[in-house]
């Protein structure tokens, strides 16, 4: 009885590159564990890939805030919009438990069906595991795959936001922050995060009470931010005292300057949906019309030239090098405390200069 040879790698990576040319969402699903598990051959498969990169109008977008806030709700109705528009959409779910897995918080299991059977909609979700080489830049280069593939629209939403989150959500060109009603007590801790890297603020489940108090908040907010927080609030004494104040926004101001709107939705009820859709693609518009896209993507590009070197660097020392054994060898004396763990790792790394 004979038995067939195993497939070479450059085989293997021919077959997967000739089922993503066709359209295959198996090949497609087979490229992204490749990336995602960081599996031999994944950095040949995306450097072939990346020469299909930016040759069309996709769009990255990001949506993250708080637990509980709607986000996989608010994707989901993203996704049908998009495709009404005859958009093809894929999705990245950074979330160990995200509901495109069969959670609930998406909605019943028959409308996620309803979404994910349709072929020009493809759901992944990603956990951190398998992202030793940093979750943002597994992230991207997984959306650099779904790009490569031919979809339009690339939504990546993370489960909360937290440093993780933020990094993630900003490897897409347009972040939207995503809060409720009840977010209003806790505005102040978002500030100095994620309230920093959103273009488009979205307050969901607007039907709540609070809605209208919390979208003040947020434009006083960004008001602050940008030096005209009072433009918007009549003065009490008199319009000459509201002229020239010293934090207001002059006419000279830089036309370039997003002024980043704050929307409510009810994603439940799919409303504010389109209003949403017609912000994304106006902040498109900015990005491309003002430069800012091509300077975006360049900074993104060193950054992930500069992860990507980090990440063979790191698996080389621990592969290629004794560096794993020194560390076992020297493990009961660090937790003896007759060595600290700096003592251990200058060991290493003097071990590496040497080349061993």
């Amino acid at each position: 009885m004979t038995t067939t040879p195993p497939l070479s790698l450059d085989m293997r990576l021919e077959t997967v590159l000739a089922g993503l040319e066709r359209g295959d969402t198996a090949a497609l699903a087979r490229a992204i564990s490749l990336v995602e598990n960081q599996r031999e051959g994944f950095e040949q498969l995306l450097s072939e890939l990346y020469r299909k990169i930016g040759k069309r109008n996709a769009q990255r977008i990001g949506i993250t805030g708080p637990p509980g806030a709607g986000k996989s709700t608010l994707t989901e109705q993203l996704v049908r919009a998009y495709r009404e528009r005859g958009l093809k959409v894929g999705v990245i779910a950074v979330d160990p438990t995200s509901p495109f897995t069969g959670g609930a918080l998406l909605g019943d299991r028959i409308r996620m069906e309803s979404v994910s059977l349709d072929p020009g909609v493809f759901i992944r979700s990603m956990a951190t595991r398998g992202a030793q080489g940093g979750l943002a830049t597994t992230t991207e280069e997984v959306a650099d795959v779904l790009e490569a593939f031919g979809f339009d629209r690339i939504l990546i939403e993370t489960v909360g936001v937290g440093q993780t989150e933020l990094d993630v959500a900003a490897t897409a060109e347009t972040t939207v922050l995503v809060l409720v009603p009840e977010s209003g007590d806790g505005i102040q801790t978002l500030k100095a995060g994620v309230m920093e890297i959103a273009e488009l603020y979205v307050i969901n489940k607007s039907d709540r009470p609070g809605a209208d108090k919390l979208r003040q908040e947020i434009e006083v907010m960004l008001g602050i931010r940008k030096g005209n927080a009072f433009v918007n609030v009549r003065p009490h004494h008199g319009p000459a005292a509201a002229k020239g104040g010293a934090g207001r926004r002059g006419e000279t101001a830089a036309k370039t300057d997003w002024e980043a709107p704050v929307l409510t939705t009810v994603a439940s009820k799919g409303e504010g949906i389109s209003e949403l859709i017609a912000a994304l693609e106006r902040h498109h518009e900015f990005l491309v019309t003002s430069g800012m896209l091509a300077e975006r993507r360049k900074q993104r590009l060193a950054t992930r030239t500069r992860a990507v070197v980090n990440r063979a660097i790191r698996q080389w020392v621990w592969d290629e090098t004794r560096a794993e054994d020194l560390v076992n060898k020297r493990l009961d004396e660090v937790a003896a405390g007759t060595r600290s763990p700096y003592d251990v790792a200058a060991e290493v790394l003097q071990q590496v200069r040497n080349g061993k």
